[in-house]
């Protein structure tokens, strides 16, 4: 019974103070879930990063089709559950800061990967997710240039992607980090444009290269006048302040058309081209 009326102390806690929780068994099985999934994220990490593999799925030329770059994306094999969508286990390693030393062996493992393939395709450009934990809690220019200094491809082949946030707007320390990023010739990409709380207005005060339009406004091209609206507008205002867009989760003929047409959006992400595949798997088919 105390363990049980402490986890109810702990819930309303964290949701106000002030207030009163019922105990919930789901609840407090799913609280001990995520303590048993965090405790075994640090194992790994402590571990060599033991379980972690970066996947990589294609970027291409929304013309041409060629391919131009790939954003890796990290995946995480689990030894009690198996493999975990990264949805459930990314907020587990920021929360616990994990993702800094984690994020310092991706930005090696993926800057390593790109020097091999720029060898093969000499406009390769390899997109890298910062989470807003590096950002504001560690030295991440600095691990960046550590990491990618060690290989001989250029900083202009490596994109930088940050999730459109309200913290990046209104922070300017976060905006003085972003500004040497770009000041260090890396290119920088706001990812999931559309779901957060960023303005337009706030593109032009960011030293953004890339926006990626998220993929919940391309499943509905074709059927919703408002997605397809507010693509071609962003599209439109990208084009008028030099930036350019990638579009993400575009899955077949029609929606590809429809953004083609558009004539005003550079790259194309998704399963139309290909899932997210492993190095070897990459290489195979594109190289």
């Amino acid at each position: 019974i105390i363990k049980n009326t402490r986890f109810a102390l702990h819930k309303a806690k964290l949701n106000g103070k002030n207030r009163f929780e019922f105990f919930d068994k789901a609840d407090y099985a799913n609280y001990i879930k995520r303590l048993e999934i965090q405790g075994e994220l640090r194992s790994s990490v402590n571990d060599n990063f033991k379980g972690f593999e970066l996947f990589y799925q294609p970027i291409v030329d929304a013309d041409t089709g060629r391919i131009e770059g790939a954003e890796a994306l990290l995946r995480w094999k689990s030894d009690q559950y198996g493999f975990m969508s990264p949805v459930e286990f990314i907020p587990l390693l920021e929360e616990s800061s994990l993702i800094i030393p984690l994020g310092s062996w991706i930005i090696d493992t993926a800057a390593a990967q790109c020097n091999e393939w720029v060898k093969i395709i000499p406009q390769f450009v390899m997109h890298i997710n910062l989470s807003f934990v590096q950002i504001a809690k560690s030295n991440v220019i600095k691990d960046v240039i550590e990491n990618i200094n060690k290989y001989e491809a250029g900083n202009e082949h490596f994109v930088f992607e940050i999730t459109e946030s309200i913290q990046m707007d209104s922070n300017i320390a976060i905006k003085r980090v972003l500004k040497e990023f770009v000041d260090n010739g890396f290119l920088l990409a706001i990812d999931d444009f559309g779901t957060g709380y960023s303005s337009l207005s706030h593109i032009r005060e960011l030293p953004i290269d890339i926006i990626k339009i998220d993929r919940c406004f391309v499943i509905d091209l074709g059927k919703d006048d408002y997605a397809e609206t507010f693509v071609r507008m962003v599209a439109e205002l990208a084009d008028t302040i030099g930036v350019r867009m990638c579009v993400e989760g575009v899955e077949d003929d029609g929606q590809l058309q429809i953004l083609k047409d558009m004539k005003k959006v550079q790259y194309i992400q998704g399963y139309y081209y290909d899932k997210p595949l492993t190095e070897e798997a990459f290489e195979k088919k594109y190289l």
